[in-house]
């Protein structure tokens, strides 16, 4: 056991003639595809992978054909986490990867104020494979108030073709917002984000930022609201969020974002009073297709949002009748 993992068995591989004179970092990606070449190069560096039996000295050295490469992968491991028998609810499993439905409320990992009772102790207890994970198999995450669609990988192969997928875009989410104020229409936010400069925990549309880009489309209209479907293109910290505050249609009871003032001349008081009410911000991860990191099959995955989210928006469409 290392302070990084666990080892697991050496595997070797020969170096073919076109990759003759290729840097080790690419060759060694080209010849154990299971791994990241991120992942190979810290390997390379730990001396965990070695060209004719000696540890190399750069990871962009080049390589010869018929040279020897030997690795011996350490698997990261869960941390200081521990299996806890928390409750998940897994729409659908196999040997390589899991989807989950977040419930609200639930955090992704371990953190400050949070060192258990996250859905990373609850995967390690449902899933025990998934301690030779990185953070034990999650691809991606949903902040701890947003509920829906999370994809797991269970192995560390699928982990890395999963990842990589994310990256390059080809996983796709979408998401039910429902937003302060009339949406006219559908449209597309093209806003870089970054770290708010005034405000640490917020998220901003900032000049220097990441490119962020989201797509929204109206699905159901009521008086002082919008409800929105939401595809990702870029996946950012907060991005919904910030990018529907910076148009002034804050997610409903998103308190950082200012989505939990309520305003409308007029309103039901019993609706208004359900919006004070609703203590997260109303975001559902609803859909989620990937291709399967084992056979590139397409598959497609789709909930309906929460209790809580449902009832409110059964108090919206209920105003909208009243005379």
């Amino acid at each position: 056991m290392t302070a990084a993992g666990s080892e697991s068995a050496a595997q070797s591989a020969e170096v073919p003639e076109e990759l003759d004179g290729s840097r080790l970092d690419a060759a060694a990606a080209k010849l154990f595809p299971a791994y990241s070449r991120a992942r190979l190069q810290d390997w390379i560096e730990q001396g965990l992978l070695t060209r004719n039996g000696l540890a190399a000295a750069r990871t962009r050295e080049p390589v010869r054909g018929g040279d020897l490469l030997r690795l011996t992968p350490v698997t990261a491991d869960a941390g200081s986490a521990a299996a806890q028998e928390i409750t998940l609810d897994v729409v659908y499993a196999d040997e390589a990867l899991a989807i989950i439905n977040k419930p609200p409320g639930l955090i992704a990992h371990p953190g400050a104020g949070a060192p258990d009772g996250t859905l990373q102790n609850a995967l390690l207890h449902r899933f025990p494979q998934t301690a030779s994970v990185p953070r034990a198999g999650l691809v991606h995450r949903l902040d701890k108030d947003t509920s829906g669609l999370l994809v797991v990988a269970l192995t560390l192969p699928a982990h890395t073709r999963l990842v990589a997928a994310m990256a390059a875009r080809r996983i796709k989410r979408e998401y039910d917002a429902l937003v302060n104020g009339g949406v006219v229409s559908g449209a597309t936010v093209d806003a870089p984000i970054g770290r708010d400069p005034h405000n640490r925990v917020r998220m901003a549309v900032l000049d220097g930022g990441r490119r962020a880009v989201t797509h929204y489309r109206v699905q159901e209209r009521f008086r002082f609201h919008t409800l929105l479907r939401v595809r990702l293109e870029t996946g950012r910290t907060h991005q919904i969020r910030v990018h529907m505050a910076s148009l002034r249609h804050p997610v409903v009871g998103d308190g950082v974002y200012g989505g939990q003032v309520v305003r409308g001349i007029g309103m039901d008081e019993g609706l208004r009073a359900a919006l004070r009410a609703f203590p997260r911000q109303a975001l559902h991860a609803r859909e989620l297709t990937l291709n399967h990191p084992d056979d590139g099959s397409e598959r497609h995955f789709m909930v309906e949002p929460p209790a809580d989210m449902q009832e409110l928006l059964g108090r919206l469409r209920a105003a909208e009748r009243k005379p």
